[in-house]
């Protein structure tokens, strides 16, 4: 017999422990939101594979990535976070209440934040996963470039991320050899970054090549590429391999949920919003110029904002202005025009004498309510009745015109 799942509630529920939805967990937490925060293996994602951040404002002399995410989750905590260690199976985040299904549990939330990251694609070589991240295998430039100062490092890849990491590595490393698959001279980046790299002296390429396997102790010491034409091994002494053959971003559960490209990465506004009611996706799932924990920050201290207002919008559109009949009047505040509307509206209001409520929701900040009622052009006036838009005023926004649309709706 198959056991019945529970079900638990939430305001906002979080899919993803890296930067970016501890981050939304810290703000949906303060305000007071009841907040979930699913995160399948370790808490922090990537940046706790990260031995030493030193470009994280805030900490001069730098702090690991473990140590960082710590205090992150330690300040979600603060709030009234909950944390569950646990695979998300499924979700559907199509209506008004969105489900995320793991093994035991349904969750359901008024809203969703999706964190849920990527993975590097990686070579396949021999020993591979022992030296991952830490111990010698890096997939930013940026994090590790500092730490391989006056040393030889290698970079596997010739696409433009791989070449313009490349060309910073040089301002550091004594010696940046470059692994590519292709016959030489031919790569994939852009021709302009081609040519910068090919005249760089401090960059040395080995064409028609691929890992076979790393080797090394506790930490990389060397990585055997092999020709692909000779099948001969040409072993290359450096303590860092850079990998840059591309980004899997974790989006299988969401393919007919958003919005998603071709590359696999879930499309968002400046609002974090997926173009789903209630669901907003932060951090190294969506497509963006740069993946770095102060970048997934930002991203996640937007969504967080953006899921709490839409839960008091939705609130207040439910309460205050569906729940009664009356007249809202809808106006951005930053145009003179509908600005000067507002003295008009009080005098209809004072005319009605009771007859009706008039409701009046500014768009300057957010155009949330007004898209809860189906307006997307300013000024118009709304009549609701028995909890529904029934009619919109473009304009004539007369006494006469409003009472005889109310009477009518």
């Amino acid at each position: 017999m198959a056991r019945e799942k529970k079900i638990e509630e939430f305001d906002v529920v979080i899919i993803g422990g890296g930067a970016g939805g501890l981050t939304a967990g810290i703000y949906c937490g303060r305000a007071r939101l009841k907040t979930l925060l699913i995160e399948k293996a370790l808490v922090g994602g990537l940046a706790t594979y990260t031995n030493e951040i030193e470009n994280y404002p805030g900490f001069p002399e730098g702090t690991s990535g473990l140590g960082l995410m710590e205090l992150f989750q330690k300040q979600a905590k603060k709030f009234g976070v909950q944390f569950k260690g646990t695979d998300v199976k499924s979700v559907d985040l199509k209506g008004e209440i969105k489900t995320v299904e793991t093994f035991r549990t349904t969750y359901k939330a008024k809203t969703v934040i999706i964190a849920s990251g990527g993975r590097p694609r990686v070579t396949g070589g021999e020993n591979e996963e022992k030296f991952l991240f830490d111990k010698g295998i890096s997939f930013c430039a940026t994090c590790d470039a500092a730490s391989n100062t006056g040393k030889n490092v290698l970079i596997i890849g010739s696409g433009d991320a791989a070449i313009e990491e490349g060309m910073f590595l040089t301002k550091f490393a004594n010696k940046v050899y470059v692994s590519v698959i292709h016959d030489e001279g031919k790569m994939d980046c852009n021709e302009i970054a081609k040519a910068e790299a090919m005249e760089n002296p401090k960059m040395e390429f080995i064409w028609n090549s691929v890992v076979k396997r790393f080797e090394g102790d506790e930490h990389l010491e060397r990585v055997v590429l092999r020709n692909l034409k000779t099948d001969e091994e040409i072993p290359v002494d450096v303590p860092t391999c850079f990998e840059f053959i591309g980004y899997l971003p974790n989006t299988e559960i969401f393919q007919d949920q958003v919005n998603i490209n071709e590359r696999g990465y879930i499309l968002v506004n400046e609002m974090k919003e997926t173009g789903v009611d209630g669901v907003y996706a932060v951090g190294d799932v969506t497509e963006k110029f740069l993946k770095q924990v102060s970048t997934a920050v930002g991203d996640g201290a937007i969504a967080g904002v953006a899921a709490e207002r839409f839960i008091a919008e939705s609130e207040m559109v439910r309460t205050q202005i569906l729940g009664r009949d009356g007249v809202v009047f809808v106006y951005d505040a930053s145009d003179c025009d509908c600005h000067d509307l507002l003295a008009d509206m009080e005098i209809i209001e004072e005319m009605a004498g009771g007859r009706f409520s008039m409701t009046r929701v500014d768009v300057y900040k957010s155009k949330g309510i007004s898209s809860k009622l189906g307006i997307y052009e300013f000024p118009r006036l709304a009549i609701v009745k028995d909890g529904q838009v029934t009619a919109i005023l473009k304009d004539g926004f007369t006494y006469e015109s409003v009472v005889n649309m109310f009477v009518g709706a």
